[in-house]
Parts: structure tokens; sequence; C-alpha cells
């Protein structure tokens, strides 16, 4: 259970106790408290000796200084602040404390009292300069950009790319620049910073067009022979696991019909009969921090969307449970057709 600090407490109880006290008498608080008459004979300073001080804030939340991020790096050294410092106290801050407050046994405020932060300071090392100011990287997992598109088309002119460049940074990318590094006699974080980038740069030629944007051979999609009858009627959103096809019907007449692919064996896509409960044009995954433009969810997470790395790799890869498209352009009209509540059917 979180305990508050001393000086919330009490200042907690203050107000309770004076609602009460008014609502119990009728009159002010000191006419209703006999401890305060004793006070007014000269009684009052043994009291006020006994009341325990409140306790010295020396940062809280708001502020931005150099302790701020002396702070941030301190708690990362015991692994409760995982961010670079910044030294502004914000939510991240004030969450890291929290947590090294309740490691420690100490009153969980998330603000850094005095006897948190003597507690920290003795279990910490005064921080390096690297650890107050990290080197910031060019590039990292999670961005997508032309500057990605071109890493990836270095590192594919060294060998250590096999795939199309799609401008997004997974774990694909990731595992390349590991590799490189690892070749270039440098530290293999599978993060480009600076060092990284100047020794790739040095070593490989601006990518051309073609390295850049290779051309996609997209065949066209097939629709399964048989559909099921649960794509008969109304519209539908009918995905075929056994041609890896998805058709958009309307009272089975098939209107398109396009090629997707699947979840992995540990992420499989659920077979089934669902409805289409919202639509997400330029949805990116909190989850796995990747783009899902034209997203229409059926299944809790899982939806059908466009996916760059099919487009660009095929059936090389898959998803994590969504319905990936890889024509562009075919998902972009099928996303204005559907509605919200149109069925969605998942079958081999």
């Amino acid at each position: 259970m979180k305990r508050l600090p001393v000086v919330s407490v009490l200042a907690a109880a203050a107000l309770l106790a004076g609602c009460a006290q008014d609502q119990d008498s009728g009159r002010g608080g000191r006419d209703a408290d006999p401890a305060a008459q004793q006070r007014d004979d000269g009684s009052g300073e043994a009291a006020e000796e006994d009341a325990e001080p409140a306790e010295e804030i020396v940062l809280e939340r708001g502020q931005t200084s150099e302790q701020v991020r002396e702070l941030q790096a301190r708690l990362a050294q015991l692994g409760h602040f995982t961010a670079q410092p910044t030294g502004f106290y914000g939510d991240v801050t004030f969450g890291a404390v929290s947590e090294y407050q309740r490691a420690a046994g100490l009153d969980i405020s998330g603000t850094v009292f005095a006897s948190t932060w003597d507690a920290l300071t003795s279990e910490t090392e005064t921080p390096t300069h690297d650890e107050m100011y990290p080197p910031e990287p060019v590039l990292d997992y999670g961005q997508q950009s032309e500057q990605v598109r071109e890493l990836q088309a270095r590192l594919a002119q060294l060998g250590h790319f096999t795939q199309n460049p799609t401008g997004y940074y997974g774990d694909v990318t990731a595992t390349a620049v590991s590799a490189y590094q690892s070749a270039a006699g440098l530290e293999a974080t599978g993060t480009v910073y600076e060092d990284t980038w100047s020794a790739l740069t040095s070593e490989t030629a601006q990518p051309t067009e073609e390295e850049m944007y290779p051309p996609l051979d997209v065949p066209e999609a097939e629709p399964a022979q048989e559909l099921d009858e649960r794509c008969l009627t109304g519209r539908v959103l009918c995905v075929s696991k056994t041609t890896r096809t998805l058709s958009w019907v309307i009272d089975g007449e098939i209107q398109t019909t396009m090629d997707v692919r699947f979840g992995a064996e540990e992420t499989p896509t659920r077979e089934g009969e669902f409805e289409v409960y919202w639509k997400s044009r330029d949805h990116v995954s909190t989850l796995y921090d990747s783009p899902m433009p034209y997203a229409m969810f059926f299944d809790g997470g899982q939806a059908v969307h466009y996916s760059e790395d099919f487009a660009a790799n095929g059936y090389n890869g898959a998803s994590h449970g969504c319905v990936n498209v890889r024509d562009e352009a075919a998902i972009a009209a099928l996303f204005d057709e559907v509605n919200v509540g149109d069925k969605v059917v998942v079958y081999w």
C-alpha cells in the first residue's frame, strides 16, 4: 500500500477535522477546539515544538535543472529510469522516483524529499558526463524516414541488409546495424550513432533511386474459388488463409481481391466471424511502434492494414496477428468503401 508523505497526511487530517468541527458546533474551529483556548492562555508553545516539521523538498515535478539531470542519471544506474536524461522533471521522472521509493521502502510520493535524495545518493555513484549527457542517436528503433531507407540501402551494399528497403527501423534493420557495427569494430548496439553513420557513409556510395526504391512485382491476386458460405450475404471482408487472399464481397458478388499475409506461428491471425469495430487511416501500433496505415480493426488488436514490409519483402516475413495487404492503392480504396459494422470472415 502506498504511503503519503507526513506533510500530506497531516494536511488531509487537518482539512477533515476542520470540516467536522464546523459541522458539529456551527461555530468557528477555534471555539470548537478546547486545545485552542489553552494555546491562547500561553500553553501553545510546547504543542508547536512537538509538531513534526515538514520534510525538505529537494526536487519535484515541473522543475528543470542540472540536479534533475543528475537525479535521472542516478535512477538510471539502478534501472528505474530508462530514457535519456533531459533535466526536466516530468511524468517519466515522477514515475521513476515513485518506483525507486517503493523499492527502497520509502514513502511513495514521486517527489524527492531529503530522505529520498540521501538514500539515492548513498546507493549510487556520481554520474559521469556520458551518463548525464549520453550521445543522441542519428537513427534508432521505431523511426520511419527517408534516412532510414538510405541506411538500409547502404547496409545492403555491404551485404548486411538483404531485404528491400522499407524506410522503417525495426528488428531486421537493428540486426543489420549490429552486424555492420561488429564488422567495423564498433560497439554493436543496433542503434546508429554518429560514429556508425560516419563509418558507414565513408564505406558506401550514395544509394541510387533504384537501390532506395527497387521495383516491386505484385502479382494479380486470384479470389478463392469457393467463398465461405458466411461471405455470401451482406458486406463482407472475406479472408482465405488457404489462398492467402482478401476479397471484398457484397451480397455474394466479389468486388475486388488482394493478396494478404498473416501472423506468425506464435502470433496467429484468429479465424472466425467478426465485424469491423474501428477504422484508423494513419494508425501506428503503440505495442510494436510500427505504422499500420488504413487499419480496419476486427478483433482486439488484430486488423486488416497496409504493410510496407509485405510490399517490399513478400511472404518472407509475417505479421503480429494482423491481416497484411501489400497493394497500397487497393487497400486505400477499400478503406473508403468499408464501414464500421461490416462483417469480417477469416477461414481456411
